[in-house]
C-alpha cells in the first residue's frame, strides 16, 4: 500500500503502519496508511521509498505519524502511549568501543527523542529491534515498550526532514510469546485506541500546527517506573 495524504488544515499529514493485521475498522474509516511490512529493514526501505516518490513530486508530508503495535511487560495491555523516546536496540558495537546502541560514525546519540503532542495520552520510551522480545529477553530491554520498526522510520523520516510522531498499543509481553494469537488477541481494542488517539491528535494539529510538537516535557504524561518488573507468568 502506497498510502494517502491526509489534510488538517494547512498540514499533511502521512500515517504509516507496519501490518495489515493492526490495522482494524476503525482505523480504516480514519485513514489509508502506507504499510511498510514488519521490521526495520522493510519500515526503513518502503518509508524511504515512498518520501522519496513524495519529494519529487513537491509533495514531501508536514508530519509523519507512525501508528502499530507493541510489547510490553509493564504498561497496560490494549492502552495507547505516545512514544516520548526510541533506541535501536540491534546496534551493538561495544566491541570497537562504541556505546550499546550507538551506530558507529553516525553522530546519532543511542536515543532519538520524539515529540509527544497529546495532551493527556501517556508517554513511553521504545526499543527497536528486528526480534520478537518474550519472556526473560525483557530483562536485557532498557526501555518501556519494544517495537520492530519506529527506530527505522525515524531515520528515514530524518533523511528528508520530516518530524515523526509514534502511537503504540500495547498487545502482549505479560506473559511469554507461544503463538500468533498471542500477539493479535488485543489488536482489535487497539485498532479501536488508536484510531481514538488519531481523532485527538488531528485536533491538536487543527488547533496549534506543528507548534505542538514542540510541547514542553513538563506537560506529558509520563509512566511512572516499577521497582521491578512484574513476574512472567
Amino acid at each position: 500500500m502506497t498510502g494517502r495524504l491526509e489534510r488538517r488544515g494547512e498540514l499533511t499529514v502521512l500515517p504509516v503502519m507496519a501490518a495489515p493485521a493492526e490495522y482494524g475498522a476503525h482505523l480504516k474509516a480514519r485513514i489509508d496508511p502506507l504499510m511498510t511490512g514488519i521490521g526495520p529493514v522493510e519500515a526503513a526501505v518502503s518509508l524511504t521509498t515512498s518520501l522519496s516518490r513524495l519529494a519529487g513530486e513537491g509533495k514531501l508530508p508536514d508530519l509523519i505519524v507512525s501508528l502499530g503495535s507493541c510489547g510490553s511487560r509493564t504498561l497496560e495491555h490494549a492502552a495507547v502511549y505516545q512514544v516520548t523516546s526510541v533506541g535501536y536496540r540491534d546496534m551493538d558495537a561495544s566491541a570497537l568501543g562504541f556505546p550499546k546502541g550507538v551506530t558507529p560514525l553516525s553522530e546519532l546519540p543511542a536515543v532519538l527523542p520524539l515529540p509527544c503532542p497529546i495532551p493527556g495520552l501517556p508517554c513511553a520510551s521504545l526499543s527497536t529491534g528486528a526480534n520478537v522480545v518474550s519472556g526473560a529477553a525483557y530483562d536485557a530491554i532498557d526501555a518501556d515498550m519494544v517495537d520492530m520498526e519506529t527506530w527505522a522510520l525515524v531515520r528515514a523520516a530524518q533523511t528528508f526532514d520530516v518530524p515523526l510522531v509514534a502511537l503504540r498499543g500495547v498487545s502482549d509481553g505479560r506473559t511469554e510469546l507461544k503463538a500468533l494469537e498471542d500477539w493479535t488477541g488485543t489488536l482489535h481494542l487497539i485498532d479501536e485506541h488508536l484510531a481514538d488517539a488519531w481523532d485527538r491528535l488531528m485536533d491538536v494539529l487543527e488547533a496549534e500546527g506543528l507548534a505542538a510538537l514542540d510541547r514542553p516535557s513538563s506537560a506529558r504524561q509520563t509512566i511512572p517506573q516499577p521497582a521491578s518488573p512484574e513476574p512472567i507468568a
